[in-house]
């Protein structure tokens, strides 16, 4: 099979009176070729210049159709057979394809051959061209984050002996590829939100733009996950001062940078890590940074790559145009969701129960908890309120009085006050006060039962001169008849100026039960 080029310039030469001599060694072709060529010319009846306005591929068909390119003795493969079991494939693999096509014909194309075919057909049939952009990287601007695909067995228990699958989280920047990665036992949000703050503190700056992988562990369908995969990215924004820009989902070219840097690192990373035995992950990612620092400080291939190593297109370019970490540190967060705040308007964590205000049950919530301090946010990430984080097995329930609805505030300050409290609101009358109050509570066996009593009393003194309140107080002791309802009449009496005593107040019975709302009658 000849060219284009070939083929239009034998007509030519020969249309032009030109000898075989002459043409064939222009073109180095024998002269069954130039016979060959001509022949066909004439048989397709087509002019030349008809022909030179022909597609190449078309021309080069016309004159050696692809039938009679196949040799007898091998089977072209059924391309549109193999491609539709490619795109029924979960992981399409030509290579398997080829060696059930050799099975059927052990004299077939070999692999190379195979590929090549298979690639025109899609570029022929499909119109699959595959080609490249190329991309300007910004120094400064992006920083790519990733897992690195293979979980390696690296971690040796050293009781038993069994060695344990770790995962490795990396990162680089666009323009100087300088690297960081980092092993962790799980791929969780935590480790990956501490993995993200480790990079930028190793870089010591902050890009413009922190661009992770699709993060499927981090992600599932749940809207629960996404909301706190967005909360945690809000965090760091906000922190940072940064913006966190996903890639397009299934994208993998979208982050070429980090894809063929993960591809790196599990080479001249975990290769090098797997010969050694390590019996703990400090050791392990302590290993991990001398090989990552020697990465960074090793030359570039290409010896007129104008950044010469990652560590000095860091420093030269990337690093300048970068921002300054912020002061302080980044406070990791666990972070909990809540489809709906439950009607007694607290939310459990670490089997301790954080309160928010009550007008907010029933709608979503997010609750992120350190070490120190929970805060619990609404559906946007917005501030509701902050608790300090409790460690006591008691209280459980953590309460802002200002999240409680007024009927609640009521029952607990009734419920939280004590005899003490009583004694001690009384004294603000005098002794009187104070012994009437106290021998209230002491008159019967549970003194819970008289708190209404003595709170109705102490109310009733608010609205009269303190000596009026003592001195009814006074009529009660000696009368022995320390009761609400006899208080009650004695202070009425002497507020209205009439006469007071026993027989003036009237003496109740010692069985008349005093109910709870007597107190506000």
């Amino acid at each position: 099979m000849q060219k284009y080029s070939t083929i239009i310039g034998v007509i030519e030469l020969r249309q032009s009176g030109i000898g075989y001599r002459t043409t064939k060694k222009r073109y180095n072709i024998g002269n069954s070729t130039v016979t060959l060529i001509m022949n066909r010319f004439h048989e397709l009846g087509l002019p030349l210049e008809e022909l030179k306005a022909m597609p190449p591929k078309k021309v080069e068909e016309a004159f050696y159709p692809p039938e009679n390119l196949r040799r007898a003795e091998k089977e072209l493969p059924d391309f549109f057979q193999i491609h539709q079991r490619m795109m029924a494939m979960a992981t399409p693999d030509l290579a398997f394809q080829w060696l059930e096509y050799k099975k059927e014909h052990p004299n077939g194309y070999q692999l190379s051959q195979f590929y090549k075919l298979y690639r025109d057909f899609l570029r022929e049939n499909l119109g699959q061209n595959s080609v490249s952009m190329p991309v300007e990287r910004i120094p400064g601007e992006r920083m790519y984050i990733d897992w690195i695909g293979d979980q390696p067995e690296l971690l040796t228990d050293p009781a038993t002996g069994e060695i344990h699958k770790v995962h490795v989280f990396a990162t680089t920047l666009g323009f100087s590829s300088r690297v960081y990665a980092e092993v962790f036992l799980d791929e969780r949000l935590p480790s990956f939100i501490t993995g993200v703050v480790h990079a930028l503190e190793y870089y010591g700056a902050v890009p413009k733009y922190l661009v992770p992988d699709n993060l499927k562990t981090a992600i599932s369908k749940h809207s629960k996950d996404e909301l706190i995969l967005n909360s945690a990215f809000s965090d760091l924004e906000d922190f940072y001062d940064t913006i966190v820009l996903p890639p397009p989902p299934r994208k993998p070219k979208g982050k070429p940078t980090i894809e063929n840097h993960v591809r790196f690192l599990e080479t001249h990373l975990i290769e090098r890590l797997k010969e050694n035995i390590f019996t703990s992950l400090d050791s392990l990612n302590k290993e991990t940074q001398k090989i990552i620092a020697a990465i960074n400080q090793a030359d570039f291939r290409n010896k007129n790559d104008i950044r010469r190593t990652r560590e000095y297109a860091f420093q030269t370019y990337d690093k300048p145009k970068m921002k300054p970490l912020p002061s302080g540190s980044f406070t990791t967060c666990d972070y909990k969701y809540f489809l709906r705040i439950p009607d007694n308007y607290h939310l459990e964590y670490d089997s301790h129960y954080y309160s928010v205000l009550y007008t907010y049950h029933g709608k979503p919530a997010m609750l992120k908890a350190t070490m120190s301090e929970i805060r619990i946010c609404d559906e946007n990430n917005r501030l509701l309120c902050k608790h300090v984080r409790s460690y006591k097995d008691f209280p459980r329930y953590i309460t802002d009085d200002s999240h409680m609805p007024p009927e609640h505030l009521y029952y607990k300050e009734l419920n939280a006050h004590d005899g003490a409290y009583y004694r001690r609101w009384a004294s603000v009358y005098g002794e009187s006060m104070v012994t009437l109050i106290d021998r209230i509570l002491r008159s019967v066996k549970h003194e819970e039962q008289t708190y209404n009593s003595c709170k109705g009393i102490l109310h009733m003194c608010n609205d009269v001169p303190r000596h009026i309140a003592a001195e009814a107080a006074q009529i009660c002791i000696d009368a022995s008849a320390c009761k609400y309802t006899y208080f009650k009449k004695a202070l009425s009496r002497l507020v209205n100026h009439e006469p007071t005593g026993k027989s003036a107040a009237g003496h109740l019975p010692e069985h008349e039960n005093i109910r709870g709302r007597d107190c506000y009658q």
